[in-house]
């Protein structure tokens, strides 16, 4: 018997999931172990993204975007709304169970009724009927439930097809591999489809914002890097003041004001905004 067919269930999808990620963190270890004394605190591992970063680019602009292109171009705009309105109504299951682990009550009741209203009058998501009805998108991660708790963001690494990550994200990606409801349709030839129309659909998605980056940025990698580490921050602490994004040790609690006593040294601020031991 093979056991790297994706029939078996030696080589399931969890699996893969698992083994790209550790390959490109082995990697990433092993790049970083001869990483320059001036490297970036917050991408020491530069060198080996950049290559991973040229690779994704090479495979996006010979394969992913022109099939995104024609996919835009071929699909009428209301057919390609219910794709988009889809997959964002199966990604909102999973932030409800996120923000249930981040005790959001709120935002997991609002995320819950957002659910139910688009999966029944919507037509199975298909309709966004739940942002007519003012119900606000809370879109969480495992990534970010474990940043809520006070797991650090590690250093920044490009992973071979994923792209932007961070040392955290890609500990996390398995887990929300297990979340994504399209993952787990038991029919393979409908399983696969849905999944390519999940990656062309995000990636026409970002045709418009592609063309802005290539003729803005000096340096694509380097605002890409940016980018996302700063988004990343921000859908975890969103407009917090006591927590910054430290080149040395990540997140961390912002330095006290002058004038106030400082938290003492053993202490870092949880999410919550409570102090605990490191």
């Amino acid at each position: 018997m093979n056991i790297l067919s994706t029939s078996t269930p030696i080589f399931s999808r969890f699996t893969r999931a698992v083994f790209l990620v550790s390959i490109a963190l082995v990697l990433a270890v092993l790049q970083g172990c001869a990483m320059s004394p001036n490297a970036n605190p917050r991408d020491p591992w530069e060198p080996f993204n950049r290559n991973v970063s040229n690779f994704n680019e090479g495979l996006d602009q010979a394969v992913l975007k022109p099939v995104a292109t024609a996919y835009q171009n071929v699909t009428p705009q209301i057919m390609r709304t219910g794709v988009n309105n889809f997959f964002g109504n199966i990604t909102d299951v999973w932030s409800l169970v996120n923000n249930l682990l981040q005790l959001k009550p709120a935002e997991s009741v609002e995320t819950l009724f957002r659910v139910g209203v688009n999966t029944t009058i919507g037509l199975v998501g298909l309709i966004d009927v739940a942002s007519d009805l003012k119900l606000q998108k809370h879109t969480e991660d495992f990534g970010q439930t474990l940043g809520f708790w006070g797991m650090p963001t590690g250093p920044y690494v490009v992973l071979p097809l994923f792209g932007p990550s961070t040392l955290r994200d890609s500990l996390a990606l398995p887990v929300d591999a297990q979340g994504n409801l399209v993952g787990r349709v038991d029919d393979v030839a409908l399983r696969n489809t849905l999944l390519t129309l999940r990656l062309v659909d995000r990636r026409a998605s970002l045709l418009r914002a592609g063309e802005l980056l290539d003729a803005a940025a000096l340096d694509k990698y380097s605002f890409t890097r940016d980018a996302y580490l700063q988004r990343r921050r921000a859908r975890i602490f969103g407009p917090r003041t006591d927590v910054i994004l430290d080149e040395e040790r990540y997140d961390l609690p912002a330095p006290p004001k002058e004038g106030a006593s400082p938290a003492p040294s053993s202490q870092q601020v949880s999410p919550t905004g409570t102090h605990t031991s490191p």
